[in-house]
């Protein structure tokens, strides 16, 4: 525990010194927690579907419903219940 903590002053006394050289001054970063989230559930569904545009969100809300129509026709009630809420997190985003 004692060298990590050492390693971590030694390490905060680098950046100290960098900072002042260069005359670089800390600041927090802020975001708001519904940003973080937003980003968030934007970059799983693009990463999942490939979509990048909200006209490709529309298209994709589209196909999503009729697969979902298609599972509920079938009595594969889950799967319609899952695809239903992603339909309803792409919603949001438009």
């Amino acid at each position: 525990m004692e060298k990590a903590i050492d390693e971590t002053n030694r390490r905060r006394k680098i950046q100290k010194e960098y900072n002042i050289k260069h005359g670089i001054i800390p600041q927090t970063i802020n975001k708001g927690v519904r940003d973080l989230i937003k980003a968030t559930i934007v970059e799983d569904i693009n990463t999942e579907y490939g979509i990048n545009s909200e006209e490709s969100i529309e298209n994709m809300i589209t196909k999503l419903t009729d697969e979902m129509l298609k599972h509920a026709a079938n009595m594969e009630f889950e799967e319609a219940a899952k695809l239903r809420d992603k339909i309803k997190e792409l919603e949001k985003l438009i």
